[in-house]
């Protein structure tokens, strides 16, 4: 991985849409280089968001009493809640990268950051004609603990990262996670026990923040 390190913000619960709002700010100002680089730490209150893609049939019953809420990254749905660290990255491609590649560069940072904390971790080759495998995934259990959605907008790239730490898994299991319906969603907790929302923020800030 090439040297790019970001500017880090830190927040705890921040709702979904005012997030949005806040993000929007910040990839404008990136687009006319009024910032760096830059990654948002913070957590939402429990929201489902669905991308472009998302069928129907994958959503979860309205009756669970969870927000459905449509977002323009790419990727299929994803659950946010308390428990979960979410990373959104404001980054200003270079010449000739495309989303795509930052993706992978995003997946492999992960990696890294998952293995510094001691769980063993890995990206994934979607095979032809299968449902996009974007992510992070455990090496020796095989789950699913990242779910990555972006998008670019005049070369800056926009939404990001949602990494299970130790909240409540359950509401993966009430809708079709990442257009899967055979995923398994795990947690850093799940996988290794006790560790702290303050480890985890602190081992993907290190690994995005390296240069």
């Amino acid at each position: 991985m090439k040297p790019r390190p970001l500017t880090l913000i830190q927040d705890e619960l921040v709702d979904y849409d005012k997030a949005m709002e806040r993000m929007g700010d910040l990839v404008a100002e990136r687009q006319r280089d009024e910032r760096p680089d830059t990654l948002w730490l913070l957590s939402h209150p429990s929201v489902y968001t669905v991308g472009r893609r998302t069928p129907v049939a994958h959503l979860p019953d309205p009756s669970r009493g969870i927000p459905v809420v449509e977002t323009g990254r790419g990727g299929q749905l994803t659950y946010h809640g308390p428990g979960q660290l979410v990373g959104y990255l404001i980054v200003k491609l270079a010449e000739g990268e495309g989303i795509v590649d930052y993706v992978r560069e995003v997946e492999l940072r992960l990696v890294a950051a998952l293995g510094s904390l001691g769980l063993p971790a890995e990206r994934r080759d979607t095979p032809p004609g299968s449902e996009l495998l974007t992510g992070v995934w455990t090496t020796t259990t095989g789950r699913k603990v990242v779910s990555i959605g972006m998008r670019q907008s005049r070369g800056v790239t926009s939404h990001g990262f949602a990494l299970n730490v130790d909240g409540d898994l359950e509401p993966w299991n009430w809708a079709v996670a990442c257009g899967m319906p055979d995923v398994d969603m795990t947690s850093v907790k799940r996988e290794l026990g006790g560790i702290s929302m303050d480890q985890v923020r602190a081992a993907v800030a290190a690994s995005f923040e390296a240069a």
